[in-house]
């Protein structure tokens, strides 16, 4: 499934936070934005989401403009993955990724069997279904995003968006919550995340939007937009990016920041 940014251009009471973002999304790819805070990122999910409207352009989604979707509708396209947080409610795993089916559900009914069983495969599929009747709000961080992923595998849409998943985790949950993403992008899901680590690029070997606060914006693969000279335009700060290699020929990068003395 295709999903369409065309000309889009987003932001608040009519002005613009990003401008003329165009590219196009198929099964299996990742798209990474980049920029530094507040140049618009989140705004750019709220708005493929149908939380905002676009100021110009489309959204659409095999061929359609997704403007005028009731929101159920869209929930069984788009899957949404928001920044860490923790439920001010003590809700079950269960509870949280059943959540993921309400996309399916009636709205004055109950979840089935089969959205338990929808449930499970989800947690299983990550290794985490012993944590099923676990309080949510006493998981770690990285406990919490794996369910949170949990939920928008349940939910069974074709496009996810992530915000930050990586997120106050640590350096052992930032590896693991990645690999996910790459695995579920190798089965077909269309994935968009915005992340403040360029080196995520290279790991899930995807496509880049840098957003720039003065500048358009950069849209390519990684080796081409993720260089030390547009990191430095997008930031304010020199990076020094180095290559090598692993025993199997795989080439890996890493983005190092150079500090003033």
């Amino acid at each position: 499934m295709k999903l369409e940014i065309d000309n889009l251009s987003c932001g608040y009471n009519k002005k613009a936070a990003l401008k003329n973002i165009s590219l196009e999304i198929g099964p299996g790819e990742i798209v990474c934005l980049l920029g530094p805070n507040g140049v618009g990122k989140t705004t750019f999910l709220k708005t493929i989401l149908g939380f905002l409207d676009p100021i110009e352009g489309e959204v659409r989604i095999e061929g359609k403009n997704i403007r005028s979707w009731p929101k159920k509708k869209l929930a069984r396209y788009v899957g949404y993955i928001p920044q860490a947080h923790v439920s001010p409610f003590p809700f079950s795993v269960m509870d949280i990724v059943l959540m993921g089916r309400a996309a399916h559900i009636g709205n004055f009914s109950k979840p089935s069997a089969h959205d338990y069983r929808e449930a499970e495969e989800s947690l299983d599929k990550l290794g985490i279904l012993h944590l099923r009747e676990r309080i949510y709000t006493e998981l770690s961080g990285g406990e919490r995003q794996m369910v949170f992923i949990a939920r928008a595998i349940s939910q069974k849409t074709h496009i996810l968006l992530m915000d930050e998943p990586t997120s106050s985790l640590d350096f052992g949950n930032q590896a693991r919550v990645l690999s996910q993403i790459n695995a579920l992008a190798a089965t077909g899901l269309s994935i968009i995340m915005t992340t403040h680590a360029p080196d995520h690029t290279f790991l899930c070997s995807a496509q880049v939007v840098l957003v720039c606060r003065k500048n358009e914006p950069r849209i390519g693969n990684a080796e081409e937009i993720v260089t030390e000279n547009n990191l430095h335009g997008a930031y304010g700060v020199k990076v020094k990016i180095n290559e090598s290699y692993l025993d199997n020929g795989t080439k890996i990068h890493s983005c190092i920041p150079l500090l003033d003395n």
